[in-house]
């Protein structure tokens, strides 16, 4: 079991290992119910297996692990016997071979193997039971080449995989035909050897130049695209610094200028001493006279500026009150 995991598995034809145990036939029950570890149940499979894909290797899984202790031999027809029954293959029977070679499931395989199980093929390769799906299969002039197995006890069922075929890819690649001979002619591969005429190879590479041209404006497009997302997401950016930035200055330009702002105050401050400066200081009260009696009040050099009454009407009497007041004053000198 080890070697299905390590390395390759061997042809039946180049192996020396044979089941060494005597070959008695075994029944389903028994086999389900396990057998010795130097008798392991022999299962066959066998099919053309081209294009090797998962169905195939889900249907040797479950001819692998239909029994504990099984061993499992896959018959590979070989390309004359396939080509005359069923038709012609993709790979070549080499190919197919090295295919099943390198499947974990498989412990040996059978090169140019028969399209009927013979009785004799059975005991050459002392296989105990045949796994294959259930579905009858007609072929070779008969309705179901696997009715005589069946008949004598020894078929196993196995269960399809829908949705994957080795016709479901032939038809695909058909189907998208053009698609892969464009491609393979990019890859290198001559006209000749895609078997497409002078004609078509031409158009085909019209119109992989087309798809080169169609694939850099793409390009262009996407870069285009991821410029302007970068752009958006700076000057977004940018946006919401400056929406930060304004409401910042707008708040220091507030508390600078606003109605109780800080240049408010210093004006009415420098406003204060300005008029402090300007206007004149007022004598002290309490100033002692210069040479005057404290029992007489100085009177006014010109009584007639501070007197309720009018002052003279004329000049000669403005003269006759100066020329009394210096009468007076020399009075009290």
């Amino acid at each position: 079991p080890l070697q299905t995991l390590t390395a390759p598995a061997p042809f039946a034809d180049e192996t020396s290992c044979q089941c060494r145990a005597p070959h008695e036939k075994l029944t389903v029950a028994q086999a389900r119910r396990g057998t010795p570890v130097d008798r392991p149940v022999r299962v066959y499979a066998d099919g053309i297996f081209d294009l090797f894909h998962s169905g195939h290797a889900r249907a040797l899984m479950q001819a692998k692990t239909l029994f504990p202790n099984s061993y499992l031999l896959v018959g590979v027809c070989s390309d004359d016997l396939t080509h005359k029954f069923k038709g012609f293959t993709v790979m070549n029977e080499t190919e197919r071979y090295e295919a099943l070679r390198h499947c974990r499931y498989v412990d040996e395989v059978i090169r140019d193997a028969p399209w009927t199980l013979t009785p004799e093929f059975l005991e050459k390769h002392k296989i105990d039971f045949v796994a294959h799906d259930d579905i009858p299969y007609s072929s070779a002039g008969s309705d179901d080449v696997y009715k005589h197995i069946k008949e004598a006890g020894m078929f196993v069922p196995t269960q399809r995989t829908e949705g994957i075929s080795t016709s479901d890819i032939i038809t695909r690649i058909v189907r998208d035909y053009d698609v892969y001979a464009r491609r393979n002619l990019q890859r290198g591969y001559t006209a000749k050897e895609l078997n497409v005429s002078f004609i078509n190879e031409k158009k085909y590479r019209f119109q992989n130049q087309v798809d080169k041209m169609k694939e850099k404006v793409k390009n262009v497009e996407e870069k285009s695209k991821e410029f302007v997302n970068k752009v958006e997401e700076k000057s977004h950016d940018l946006i919401q610094k400056w929406e930060e930035k304004s409401r910042e200055f707008i708040g220091n330009f507030l508390e600078l200028f606003g109605p109780d702002g800080a240049w408010k105050q210093m004006f009415q401050e420098r406003s204060g001493r300005m008029l402090q400066a300007f206007s004149p200081r007022q004598s002290p009260t309490n100033s002692p006279t210069r040479g005057r009696s404290p029992s007489r009040s100085p009177s006014p050099p010109f009584p007639w500026l501070f007197n309720k009454a009018s002052p003279p009407s004329s000049p000669k009497a403005a003269s006759a009150s100066l020329s009394s007041m210096s009468e007076g004053d020399e009075d009290e000198k």
